[in-house]
Order: structure tokens, then C-alpha cells, then sequence
């Protein structure tokens, strides 16, 4: 890409966070609870908050710690903060006015969250429609990853969202839906082989993290270091991996996910020995990484095709272009 592809890093506006207090957490202190509610953040942290003048307490600013009482509002008024520079643009694969699919580039955030506000492809989309005119605004019907590139379906009519988005859930689930397919470079595991298809069932769960409360991980893995972890939180999960090429320093996979749970395809992969070459979290043997978190980028993954979307009555086929670490040598 070129500079000009680019959104500079800048400073947005700042964001209002705002929380109502449940009947159960009435007489508790508001560091507290902001602590608990965020718990991005220490509660020395939020001593800081408070005094500095970001909270405010049904509609009031306050500087002072105090219990609070069931249905009092809480705001936080998180001042602006810097947004690192992000890909700007992205291939069209399909348009008709409704239904918009694109190629969303590695590094380009989909919703706000993560550090990012402004800078992600649902504000692009906005500010696009406010220069073009447009009154009826692309919104994501599913979510990929800050460092996923590959194929996002959006949608303008809330109709045709609610009935695409719905589809993804129950797929996200198990249930019958669109065919995903992803391609991903990993570290070589000679124990996967061009002539098979090897399937991985194992369950993902929650456990502990010292930079995020939680990271989800294989369920085997995150016994090793949870062994409290409740298994009611476990998740199934369902992936199979084919070999496309066997390179010198990787492995090129391609990855169909049969259920679509957080960072599945980055802890299946770590499961079966083949953990994606540059992911800083997910590793050898289950290991997880205190020193990072899942929003952190380094791997290459793309959702490459999506097969047997519903729409209009018809089922419709993706593909999105491969980056080229990602590209056979019979595609370059």
C-alpha cells in the first residue's frame, strides 16, 4: 500500500463510558466497582480517574470515592487518546446496493474496541457515506480479526442484516451455515500431510491472563494453567486442516471452520504442533504468553473463501485474493 492508503495515526475525541449499577452491587464503593467492570484497568488506576475529573455519578462529577445505590448511573469521560495509523482502503468484491463483501486488509480493526474508536472499518465506511451522499451506511454482519485479512460481508438494509447475522450465529454455534474457509501460514509439523485432511474437536475455554483477566485456549492447555476454570465456560469447537504447500520455512494450510469461536483457528493450529509463524500469544505445546494479548498482530491469516451464503433467495460464493506469503506458487 501507499501512504495514501493509509489513515494516519491521530487523536479521536474521546469516548463516554457508562454503566448503571445493578441491585446486587448496591452498597459497594465506585473505585470498586469501576475496577470490576473494567478490568483493563487497576483500581489504584481509577483512584487517579476520580480525582482527575472523569467520573461522573448520575450526571454529577465527582472526586471522591462513595458507596453506591442500585440504578445509580456511573460515566466514565475517557479523555482523547492517539489511534495508531491503520490500512484505509480495501478491494470491493461484491456491491448491489445492498450487500457489500470486501477484502478487508491485516491491520485495519472492523468495530471500535481495542484501542481503537475512529480508526476502524465501520468509521471508514461512515465518513465514506458522508462524502458520497449516501444515507444507507455498510454495517458488518460479523467480525474478523484486527490482523485477519480476507472476506467481510456487510449490509445496508437492517432486514437483510438481521437475517445474515443470525446465520453466522447459529454457524458460530455448530449450526448449519456458510462454509468458511481461511488460509494460514505456520510453522512446519510434518505431522500434517498434503493427501489428508486432519480434523481437531478440542473444546476452547477461558483462563486466566495477567495483561487481560482472560484468554481463551485450548481446553487441555488452559488446565495446565487453570485448574479452576469452570467447565461450564468450555466450548466446542470444530476445525479441519489440508496442506497446500510445504515450504522451507512453513507451512501454507488451509483451514474450514465448522464453528466460528474466539481465535479458533490460532488455538487449533497451536494444538496440532502447527502454531501460526509470528503470533505472539498462541504457541508450542498450549503455551501461552503473559507477555501478550490476543489483539496483537505478527501472523498472517485470511479469510479466503466464503461458500453458501444466503441471500435473495439464492446461495452465493466468495473469494477474496490471497496475500501473496499466502499464495501457492501456482497462483503467483
Amino acid at each position: 500500500m501507499s501512504d495514501a492508503d493509509w489513515l494516519s495515526a491521530s487523536f479521536n475525541h474521546g469516548w463516554t463510558y457508562s454503566q448503571r449499577i445493578a441491585a446486587v452491587d448496591a452498597g459497594r464503593g465506585l473505585v470498586e466497582l469501576l475496577a470490576v467492570y473494567y478490568t483493563h484497568s487497576s483500581r489504584d488506576v481509577w483512584q487517579q480517574r476520580l480525582q482527575a475529573g472523569q467520573i461522573r455519578l448520575n450526571g454529577e462529577l465527582v472526586r471522591l470515592d462513595q458507596l453506591l445505590a442500585s440504578g445509580d448511573q456511573v460515566c466514565w469521560q475517557r479523555p482523547p487518546w492517539l489511534e495508531a495509523a491503520v490500512p484505509a482502503s480495501w478491494e470491493v468484491i461484491f456491491d448491489d446496493g445492498d450487500l457489500l463483501v470486501v477484502n478487508k486488509p491485516s491491520g485495519l480493526p472492523v468495530i471500535p474496541g481495542g484501542g481503537f474508536l475512529d480508526h476502524t472499518l465501520t468509521g471508514l465506511l461512515q465518513r465514506r457515506c458522508q462524502l458520497d451522499g449516501e444515507s444507507r451506511l455498510p454495517r458488518p454482519v460479523h467480525r474478523l480479526g484486527r490482523f485477519t485479512s480476507g472476506l467481510l460481508i456487510c449490509a445496508r438494509q437492517r432486514e437483510t442484516r438481521a437475517k445474515l447475522s443470525a446465520m453466522f450465529r447459529r454457524a458460530t454455534a455448530g449450526d448449519q451455515g456458510c462454509k468458511k474457509i481461511y488460509r494460514a501460514l505456520a510453522h512446519r509439523n510434518l505431522n500434517v500431510h498434503c493427501d489428508e485432511v486432519a480434523t481437531i474437536r478440542v473444546p476452547i475455554v477461558q483462563t486466566a491472563h495477567p495483561m487481560v483477566g482472560k484468554v481463551w485456549v485450548a481446553a487441555d492447555s488452559s488446565r495446565q494453567h487453570d485448574s479452576k476454570q469452570s467447565e461450564s465456560r468450555v466450548l466446542t469447537a470444530l476445525s479441519t486442516v489440508r496442506l497446500l504447500e510445504r515450504r522451507q520455512d512453513a507451512d501454507l494450510l488451509e483451514v474450514a471452520i465448522q464453528t466460528g469461536r474466539p481465535h479458533q483457528i490460532r488455538i487449533h493450529l497451536a494444538a496440532i504442533g502447527s502454531p501460526l509463524i509470528g503470533d505472539p500469544l498462541y504457541g508450542f505445546d498450549g503455551q501461552i504468553s503473559s507477555a501478550a494479548t490476543p489483539g496483537d498482530g505478527g501472523y498472517c491469516l485470511h479469510a479466503h473463501r466464503l461458500l453458501d451464503v444466503p441471500y435473495r433467495k439464492r446461495l452465493h460464493g466468495f473469494t477474496a485474493c490471497s496475500p501473496r506469503r499466502l499464495q501457492m506458487k501456482t497462483e503467483r
